[in-house]
């Protein structure tokens, strides 16, 4: 029995695709991987954060972007496109396109029941490799959880949880503090089912 060999893209063929595409996809190693829309509460709570980030960060030499804003990991060739990224003194692009980030300081992913493991795992691990990397943000949507990794001087991941409304997440690369009552604004949660 044969099989059909997998084409391989390179990763100019997948920015030739991505920019004309309607929708977005990741790209990792040769394959592109197309994303799922989001929900009502993911995209509050991405609203919620820019709003808040850009705030405070306006009169700063600072750049807040959704999730339109791909990012390249370049030491190990994952484009992605996170839920809230942050870069500081002078953005680097891949290309003078300046859609596709190099040196982001803030990354945000929104957890959902299909990206939680990855976004955890894989994409984390991944996401360590960016020298400018120094707080990475992963939010449920069911309920008041935040959990912040901030890079060490040591060069450890440190990790702090926010699970109250009145709790404080402070960003000190970009010195920005998010109540979560902020992040989570106009968001409704699931009812747990009563046994």
């Amino acid at each position: 029995m044969s099989t059909v060999p997998k084409t391989y893209l390179t990763a100019a063929d997948y920015l030739r695709l991505e920019r004309a595409a309607e929708g977005k996809s990741e790209f990792y190693r040769g394959e592109m991987f197309a994303m799922a829309g989001a929900s009502r509460e993911h995209n509050l709570m991405v609203g919620n954060l820019v709003t808040s980030l850009n705030l405070q960060l306006r009169d700063r030499d600072c750049q807040v972007y959704p999730s339109d804003m791909r990012v390249k990991v370049s030491p190990t060739g994952l484009y992605t496109y996170p839920d809230v990224s942050v870069a500081c003194e002078n953005p680097e692009f891949e290309d003078n396109q300046g859609d596709t980030l190099l040196n982001p300081q803030v990354l945000v992913e929104i957890l959902s029941d299909s990206t939680e493991a990855y976004d955890r795992g894989p994409k984390f691990e991944q996401y360590r490799q960016l020298a400018s990397l120094h707080d990475y943000l992963l939010i449920a949507q069911d309920r008041f959880h935040v959990e912040h990794f901030e890079l060490q001087s040591s060069g450890s991941w440190l990790l702090r949880e926010y699970k109250l409304p009145t709790d404080v997440v402070h960003l000190a690369s970009v010195n920005c503090r998010i109540p979560l009552s902020d992040i989570y604004l106009k968001v409704t949660f699931p009812v747990s089912e009563q046994v």
